[in-house]
């Protein structure tokens, strides 16, 4: 485990007993009693305002999200859409390259010049198993006093279910909110949380770079089983822990919502790109996606299918458009 230095805000706390909580604290798998209480204290701190029940809530989401957090050792893959037998069934997939002419194969992506194969090189970083749940988004706008999105709409008992069950994939409406979110959790918790790059989110689809299809826990889609029944009901998105996990533990990196990554978009990214950590162009206009939502064709789930979205999407919360996030740093917790 690592050590971790005890903030000045902490040790000003624990002298003066101000606004100290009383209650016990969440345990963590992860993290030591100390860090916790230090993830606390800065709580306290930032919000005195808030009830104390709220400052309660606001602990166990930053804690649970650490816990969540799966570290993912670093590696070097051939990042890029590496292409696919044309007439092979997605529900049971041949070990790549399988053997197929070269005829026979062919890109998956939408776009053919934006997905150049290239090799890239990652350091060790830790992702979230889950996407942000809408019930730890409403505690971000709550924070910041900001009203709960689509208040009226919820008051509507058969719309609840469907979009604004707390374990749904929570909703943005913009990459800048999923930055800030990510970014939050980093300040509560003293940690380099933030959005993970493009490169970062397709090495972990790929069980670390591995030539694998789709990012499900046999690189095949079983539908029912590892990956929902397209267009089955009303529903737009699935509780964040549906289904079955890739082999590195993560959840739903298609087929639930799909996901913003931190890079800018660039089309011809891909050729230029730096070979250790890259993390996208300087500048640009719209931002990546990765992965895809439940009503969309499911071979658009390729684990190197590329997407991008302006910036902001919409004027309300689209519950296509989620996030996860991840820890910017090669130690596990």
């Amino acid at each position: 485990m690592v050590r971790h230095i005890l903030s000045p805000i902490f040790t000003l706390l624990l002298l003066t007993g101000c606004q100290a909580q009383t209650s016990p604290l969440p345990k963590s798998q992860k993290l030591s009693p100390n860090k916790v209480a230090e993830i606390n204290a800065t709580i306290e701190h930032k919000y005195p305002k808030l009830s104390r029940e709220l400052r309660g809530k606001l602990l166990d989401t930053v804690v649970q999200s650490l816990d969540n957090m799966v570290f993912i050792e670093g590696g070097e893959f051939q990042m890029g859409d590496f292409g696919w037998p044309y007439d092979d069934d997605p529900a049971n997939l041949c070990d790549w390259p399988c053997g197929v002419e070269p005829d026979r194969m062919g890109r998956i992506s939408m776009h053919g010049d934006d997905d150049f194969v290239h090799p890239v090189k990652l350091s060790s970083y830790s992702l979230s198993k889950f996407q942000t749940t809408l019930e730890d988004f409403d505690l971000f706008f709550i924070a910041h006093g900001k009203p709960l999105f689509d208040a009226e709409d919820r008051k509507r008992e058969e719309l609840h279910e469907i979009f604004y069950a707390p374990k749904l994939p929570a909703p943005t409406q913009s990459w800048q909110e999923a930055k800030d979110y990510c970014g939050w959790l980093g300040k509560l918790s003293g940690l380099p949380v933030d959005l993970p790059t493009e490169a970062q989110w397709e090495y972990a689809a790929r069980n670390r770079g591995q030539y694998v299809m789709f990012s499900t826990d046999n690189g095949n889609l079983n539908y029912g089983r590892n990956f929902p029944e397209s267009g089955k009901g009303k529903r737009l998105t699935f509780a964040v822990d549906s289904f079955v996990p890739n082999p590195l533990g993560i959840y739903n990196l298609s087929g639930n919502a799909t996901d913003w990554v931190n890079d800018w978009y660039g089309k011809d990214y891909y050729r230029v790109s730096p070979l250790i950590n890259p993390t996208g162009p300087e500048t640009g206009t719209l931002r990546v996606l990765r992965g895809s939502g439940y009503p969309e064709d499911p071979l658009l789930s390729s684990s190197t299918v590329r997407r991008w979205g302006e910036k902001p999407v919409r004027k309300e919360h689209v519950p296509g458009f989620s996030f996860r996030c991840a820890i910017q740093s090669d130690q596990p917790l």
